[in-house]
Order: C-alpha cells, then sequence, then structure tokens
C-alpha cells in the first residue's frame, strides 16, 4: 500500500513540475464564413473599433477595401492591450508588454555634420516622429533601423528642425540636408504637376496609413464608392494635405464637387461636424481618433469602414541631389532587410501596442 502511495505522489509531482504551455498573444487568424473585420475585432480585440487596426495591418493582403476578405484568408493580429490570445504563431504574453517609452534627448545647436548622411524630420506629428514618443515615434524607429541596417561607411545622424515649413525648401532643395521624412508621396501618376512629385524622389513606403471619414452618429451617411462623396461637405484643418481628394482621377476640389471646410484645428473640424456644418471629419485614423477621446466624442462620432484613401509614409530626396539615386537605393535595401529579419515588424508592433493603448 505504501509502494503505491508513493507511486502516486510521484505521478502528481511530475504533473506539477510539467510547465503549462505559454499563454501567447496576437497570432494568425484564419477568416470564417459570415466574417466582417468589425466582428473580427469585436471577436478577438473586445472593440469592434479596431477592424481599421486590422485593415492598417494586413492592407497588402486585403486592399483599400476593408470588405474584401474572404473566407480562408489568413489575416496577422497584432498584439495590442494583450489580445487577442490563444491564436497560432502568436508570442508569449509576458514578452508582448512593450518597455518603458524611451523619447529621443536632440542635443541643441548640433550642425550637420557632412561626412555623414544627413537626415531631417521634426517634432509634435505623433505616432510618426515626436522627440517625447517612444525613441522618436514610429516613423523614426523604422527610418533609423533601416539606416541601421544599410550601415553605411561614412554613418548617419538624424536632425530635428520643428519648422517643418523649411524641410523642403532650403533645407532638402539646397542639399543642406539629405533625406527627410515622413512624407506623403500624391498620386504622381495623375498629378505629376504636384510640388512633390515635380522636386522629389520617394523611397518604398516605411508605413502606410488609413485616411478616414469621422461622422456624427446621428447624421450618418454612406459611404461605398466615391460618388457617395460628391456633393458633400468635409472637413480638414488648413496645413494638412489635400492631395488625395484630387488625386486617383477624383478632382473633387478642383471641379467642385465637394466643400472642404479648413479651421485650424482638427478638434474645430469636429465641432463644425457636430453643428451641421460639414457631413464629416477627413483625417488620419490616428489624429482623429486621438481627437475623439481627447474630446470626450467617442460616444458621438464613429468612423466609416470604407478609407478614403491609403496613404504611404515615405523618406524623401530632392532630384537635384548629386546622390539621389544611391541614398534611396540605400534606405530602401536596410528596409527590405528588416522587414525581412522580423525588425520591422517587432517596431510597428511595439508602438500599434501603444497607439492603441491610448484609445
Amino acid at each position: 500500500m505504501r509502494k503505491h502511495l508513493i507511486a502516486a505522489l510521484c505521478c502528481v509531482t511530475g504533473l506539477l513540475a510539467t510547465p503549462l504551455a505559454a499563454e501567447t498573444c496576437g497570432g494568425t487568424y484564419k477568416v470564417r464564413p459570415g466574417d466582417s473585420l468589425s466582428l473580427i475585432a469585436d471577436r478577438l480585440y473586445k472593440d469592434v473599433g479596431m477592424w481599421s487596426a486590422i485593415h492598417s495591418r494586413n492592407i497588402d493582403a486585403i486592399g483599400p477595401r476593408p470588405d474584401a476578405i474572404r473566407v480562408g484568408m489568413e489575416l496577422t493580429m497584432a498584439c495590442l492591450n494583450g489580445l487577442p490570445t490563444g491564436l497560432p504563431g502568436g508570442k508569449a504574453v509576458a514578452d508582448a508588454h512593450p518597455v518603458v517609452a524611451a523619447p529621443v534627448k536632440v542635443q541643441p545647436g548640433t550642425a550637420a555634420v557632412r561626412s555623414k548622411i544627413n537626415l531631417l524630420t521634426g517634432d509634435d506629428y505623433a505616432p510618426f516622429t515626436s522627440k517625447t514618443a517612444h525613441n522618436g515615434g514610429l516613423i523614426t524607429e523604422v527610418v533609423n533601423a533601416a539606416m541601421t541596417d544599410a550601415a553605411p561607411a561614412q554613418g548617419f545622424a538624424i536632425h530635428w528642425v520643428d519648422d517643418w515649413a523649411s524641410h523642403f525648401d532650403p533645407l532638402l532643395s539646397n542639399a543642406l540636408l539629405d533625406l527627410g521624412f515622413p512624407w506623403y508621396r500624391p498620386d504622381c501618376d495623375t498629378m505629376p504637376e504636384s510640388y512633390r512629385c515635380v522636386n522629389f524622389l520617394f523611397s518604398d513606403p516605411m508605413f502606410e496609413t488609413l485616411m478616414l471619414l469621422f461622422v456624427d452618429k446621428s447624421r450618418p451617411f454612406t459611404f461605398e464608392s466615391d460618388a457617395d462623396i460628391e456633393g458633400k461637405t468635409l472637413c480638414r484643418p488648413a496645413g494638412y494635405l489635400t492631395f488625395d481628394l484630387d488625386g486617383y482621377g477624383r478632382r473633387w476640389m478642383e471641379e467642385k464637387k465637394i466643400t472642404l471646410k479648413q479651421p485650424h484645428k482638427v478638434a474645430d473640424c469636429f465641432e463644425m461636424v457636430a453643428r451641421g456644418e460639414a457631413d464629416a471629419v477627413a483625417i488620419n485614423e490616428f489624429t482623429g481618433r486621438s481627437v475623439m477621446k481627447e474630446n470626450d466624442l467617442l460616444d458621438q462620432f464613429e468612423v466609416l469602414p470604407l478609407p478614403l484613401s491609403v496613404l504611404g509614409i515615405h523618406v524623401v530626396v530632392h532630384k537635384t541631389h548629386p546622390q539621389a539615386d544611391e541614398m534611396l537605393a540605400m534606405i530602401n535595401t536596410g528596409l527590405r532587410n528588416i522587414r525581412e529579419n522580423g525588425r520591422y515588424q517587432a517596431i510597428i508592433e511595439d508602438h500599434m501596442a501603444r497607439i492603441w493603448a491610448g484609445f
């Protein structure tokens, strides 16, 4: 009897000593019949509004229309706020929490070192570039990783000039600095006369962001095709890009197919929509969602699911720079390498987790 008892205790001890499978976060989800991005977001992230996080993460597979998913399609789910759990290919939850944010430290008064490749960015464009954001923001960290991988023999440096108006001219146009980021690329096929298309060359996209429509729930409208926008009044603050409203064959502004309101601030646009003076705020998803939260508008406004446009964010070099082609080839090679070795995705998921936690 004593031998049987010892054997039983040994079995129990063995079971207790076996480590439990670590809970995972993120991973791969296979689309089921009846799925939509909203349903998947509700099921996996417990937040229907996070459909855009899934769309943005899988934009290459899905395309610009979020309703283009099909049964059997495999979607990559980023680990955001500790969800989703239990999917194949995820990472251990213990490894999924972002480290403490590390703002960049910029030494004032440093001049460009001409022996180095000098990159130019500016502050206060979160989440893409910001001195107070983790590692200088999402695009700053991607560019730094790509350049580090490219490892130019002369080295490189990132410079912060907060006067954004000076970036294109004179700093880049006169090659006072070599490369600039983060900049959107117009549709140069249909807008070849655009200033950026005429004067600059663009790297491969560092990231793609969704331009979305934010509407008052009491006055929603359907946006399923460009024809639904004609006759509407959109709001986007003065100083923000507008070329997506005329590009891609739209010519909405050029042919006065829409009315565009341009107040000073994004929050002003939300107020105009709430008062019925505009139909929708047309802004990138991160800025729009941040303003909604900051102004307690989450219950009043909703985000329409079809993006107004999908815009890549690039590094640019002026066409007159004597090493323009070589520099673009260098940073594109570095970007391709960090995509292949997984560094790029690690950076994106780390920043996305911080961004969505803020929403």
